[in-house]
């Protein structure tokens, strides 16, 4: 009895692992048409009896103005190219920040936002972060910084049922996410962190002032992301 019950739990511990590996293998090539989030944030509609948005148009990074790819580093992960899923200094920051301030400051990764956003489910549990951290070392080496970066800016939350980078530039600026300029790709990077509550457009005074900061960071790490640059 005892070694059926050890041979079980060894087979779903082996299937615990092996079933993240196989989607993040498939999702290296296949779009990813929903995420548990978009799913969630629906029923929540239903729920609250409100009508269900949910807006998602899957687009190739080349359909992305390369200002928006910049523009999400800057405010969520400057060292994006540079770490392998998980920026130790900046969690260091946050560490030492969240002892002295009741305002807990974050520290994750865009590789670690698009392992729970594509995979996951929100919340704070010991259990979803231990996920969290096993997923994004699974596309950290299965998938490209570029594949990462595209999956990440057609998942993303942009505004309430808006999803994704086509969806949230048409709904906030009527045009394709291609033909973002500089202040509007800021404009939906800042709202990342609450998009349900902030507005891209028209923008309130808070998030122009931090429109025109992401603007002048954009600036300092120049025209565009250079993938093939080495760490």
């Amino acid at each position: 009895m005892i070694k059926r019950i050890l041979k079980f739990l060894l087979k779903a511990f082996l299937w615990f692992l092996a079933i993240p590996i196989i989607v993040v293998v498939i999702f290296k090539w296949v779009p990813v048409p929903a995420t548990p989030l978009m799913v969630i944030r629906s029923y929540e509609q239903w729920q609250d009896d409100k009508p269900v948005v949910w807006k998602h148009d899957w687009v190739s990074i080349d359909e992305i103005s390369n200002y928006l790819e910049l523009a999400v580093v800057c405010t969520e992960d400057q060292n994006f190219l540079k770490h392998n899923g998980f920026d130790m200094v900046a969690i260091e920051k946050a560490i030492k920040h969240n002892e002295k301030s009741k305002r807990t400051r974050g520290a994750s990764t865009i590789s670690q936002q698009t392992a729970k956003n594509v995979f996951l489910w929100p919340g704070r549990s010991w259990i979803r972060k231990g996920l969290e951290t096993y997923v994004t070392f699974l596309i950290e080496l299965i998938w490209s910084k570029e594949r990462i970066m595209e999956v990440y800016l057609n998942s993303i939350e942009m505004g309430n049922g808006i999803y994704g980078a086509e969806a949230a530039s048409q709904y906030w600026f009527k045009k394709p996410a291609i033909k973002l300029n500089k202040n509007e790709a800021a404009a939906l990077a800042v709202i990342l962190p609450n998009p349900r509550k902030y507005r891209a457009n028209p923008a309130t005074a808070y998030i122009a002032r931090r429109k025109a900061w992401t603007v002048r960071q954009m600036g300092f790490h120049g025209g565009k992301l250079n993938y093939d640059k080495p760490k």
